[in-house]
């Protein structure tokens, strides 16, 4: 059974975005991983420059907020800021 990783942030823009992209690629498909925030505020396109950088497309991602995913039960939460 796959892991469900969630990775939550204050608003789901950078860091997580981040984060997710590594997990997904280095997990493959031994996870399923998402992120969310408590706030939503777009994706940054410095993450995207970032990511593109080390030849990850993360321009398709979305910012989303942590209710969205009220129906999945993660086996592991990652927070990658003091605010979420």
């Amino acid at each position: 059974m796959k892991s469900k990783i969630l990775v939550l942030c204050t608003g789901n823009s950078c860091r997580s975005q981040i984060a997710e992209a590594y997990l997904r690629h280095f997990a493959g498909t031994h996870a399923d991983v998402y992120s969310a925030g408590v706030e939503t505020h777009g994706l940054n396109p410095n993450a995207v420059a970032t990511m593109a950088a080390d030849g990850i497309d993360i321009s398709h991602h979305t910012s989303n907020h942590i209710d969205e995913y009220d129906h999945i039960k993660f086996d592991l939460v990652l927070t990658v800021c003091d605010h979420a």
